[in-house]
């Protein structure tokens, strides 16, 4: 996981979508959500949204939002 948020923090999109999808688990998702809000995929990005506790619409900033699952993986 931190290597995908490191990844897209570091504007490596595609090492980043490499790594969250060798994992099949909500912070894998939601990360994999980011990426495509990110990338201007809103449909895709909704997808894997569902299959995580958040929302689309929880963050305006997707940065902000990377450095919030960071945060979250620490605290788990």
């Amino acid at each position: 996981h931190q290597d995908a948020i490191s990844a897209a923090l570091a504007g490596d999109w595609q090492r980043a979508h490499e790594s969250v999808q060798q994992h099949d688990d909500p912070f894998s998702c939601w990360i994999h959500a980011v990426l495509h809000k990110i990338e201007g995929d809103a449909g895709n990005s909704r997808y894997w949204y569902a299959q995580t506790a958040h929302d689309y619409a929880d963050f305006a900033d997707p940065r902000a939002e990377l450095e919030a699952i960071k945060k979250a993986l620490v605290e788990t």
